[in-house]
């Protein structure tokens, strides 16, 4: 047998169990896992002794900017940096320009993505509510990985761009969907069988206390927080549940923020319901109280919140109410992220991060290496309709490897970033366990920090 590429001696690690054995890739694909050497020739073969071998991990949940604010990300550098920070595959959100609201952009936006794509992608579909209540079975069918809706957004007219901060009267602005908008948009969803993600902050709440703190004439971050309190994400996740329940959707709440939150997505899970959920690495390392030592390149959407959400994410996460943990990558520049914290835009560089905050997790104890895999691995694969051609380490699945070294120690630093944004919250932060090698259908493309290849990514798509 002649074998494409052969990784010898690494401790593979599984969400089941670690142990020792050799991988055997062919076109792109596993093609063996044995303890015993197997006889055949290689064409290039990896020594992991030392090392341990996880599937390719996946970031569910990425705002590379393209096409649309390119001069703050583009594919290109939100794929390399997945790759340096060991992912293989990510799944691109949808508010781009144009939006992925109908056949014809989610076919170009595939055109404009892949010839730029170092890792694997799949496209997330918007619900804009009569916008394109008719298209979302052709955008199910070309195959998006699921369909997400900004609760409480508007959309412009002209452009259908998201509108962050909604003020009644705006002109060219079609205002945020009502509840029955809502609705109809999950009854459709629901014949789909896909997941329906939600942005959950209740805007009329926040609007309401915006206005009421904005007039003490304070922009510190317990002022900021006062105007999107942990009631705001309650409420939308409430009132989701409760319409899922009913309209037989599987309902998936992104990016949670609060203890409140996982309480009642944990309640729902108990009732039987198919209610997912996932946070972000914000949110479990960092709180209020990090902000005076921050600054604004903290501000994400939802808002960090307190120590007390802090704890109980972590439970939710030991306990399996979150599903999985993403970056929500979302990236500004510098000058965008200076000045009046009421003004300055919400998100940050995430996805080269990921992986090592939570390996750096693993070191410290909170989560078990298979626990890891779980969550940025195996649950996603599963969640989203392409397990076992990712998330799994069997013979027959996508040969995508992420190669971890968990005695290597790493400070991270914004300007190492390979994001065109260097934006972080975690510039100065101390890593142990950090991926050495990310390889994407058998092909290396990222050795020790540095890229290997040229955009060899490819769209995946539900199975």
């Amino acid at each position: 047998m002649k074998w494409d590429h052969v990784i010898e001696n690494g401790e593979i690690v599984t969400e089941e169990a670690i142990y020792q054995a050799n991988i055997y890739i062919k076109a792109g694909k596993i093609a063996s896992i044995s303890a015993d050497k197997l006889d055949g020739e290689a064409k290039e073969i990896t020594d992991a002794k030392g090392l341990y071998i996880l599937p390719g991990l996946i970031d569910t949940h990425v705002h590379s900017r393209d096409g649309g604010a390119t001069y703050k990300e583009d594919f290109y550098h939100s794929t390399q940096a997945a790759a340096a920070g060991g992912i293989t595959t990510l799944f691109e959100m949808p508010n781009t320009n144009p939006p992925i609201n109908n056949a014809e952009n989610f076919n170009k936006q595939v055109e404009n993505l892949k010839k730029k794509a170092h890792v694997d992608f799949g496209l997330w579909g918007i619900c804009l509510g009569d916008l394109n209540i008719n298209e979302l079975q052709d955008l199910n069918e070309l195959g998006v990985i699921g369909f997400k809706y900004f609760w409480g957004y508007a959309v412009n007219k002209n452009t259908y761009g998201l509108i962050y901060n909604y003020v009644k009267g705006m002109k060219d602005v079609i205002p945020p969907s009502n509840d029955g908008e809502v609705y109809q948009m999950m009854e459709e969803v629901a014949k789909t069988g896909k997941t329906f993600a939600i942005h959950a902050e209740n805007s009329d709440l926040i609007n309401y206390l915006t206005t009421k703190v904005k007039k003490k004439g304070k922009s510190d971050y317990e002022t900021i927080l006062a105007s999107r309190p942990n009631l705001a994400e309650e409420l939308t996740i409430q009132t989701g549940i409760a319409m899922a329940k009913k309209t037989g959707l599987r309902l998936h709440i992104l990016h949670v923020s609060t203890a409140e939150g996982v309480d009642l997505i944990k309640r729902a899970q108990e009732e039987g319901y198919p209610i997912t959920a996932e946070t972000c690495p914000h949110y479990l390392f960092l709180t209020n109280e990090d902000y005076d030592k921050i600054g604004p390149a903290m501000k994400v959407y939802p808002l960090v919140k307190y120590k007390k959400d802090q704890d109980r994410l972590w439970e939710g996460i030991k306990e399996g109410t979150l599903s999985f943990v993403c970056s929500d990558h979302a990236p500004h520049t510098p000058e965008e992220k200076e000045g009046d914290l009421w003004n300055v835009p919400a998100g940050m560089c995430g996805v080269e991060t990921l992986a090592p905050l939570m390996l750096n997790a693993v070191s410290d104890k909170k989560i078990t290496f298979q626990k890891l895999v779980s969550l940025l691995s195996t649950n996603p694969a599963k969640q989203f309709g392409v397990y076992p051609q990712k998330g799994a380490l069997q013979v027959g699945s996508d040969a995508d490897l992420t190669i971890v070294d968990m005695n290597k120690q790493a400070i991270i630093k914004k300007e190492k970033l390979h994001s065109k944004s260097k934006v972080t919250a975690y510039d100065g932060v101390q890593i142990k366990g950090m991926p050495v090698m990310t390889i994407v259908r058998g092909t290396i493309v990222m050795k020790d920090g540095q890229i290997y290849a040229e955009p060899i990514g490819s769209l995946i798509t539900p199975k």
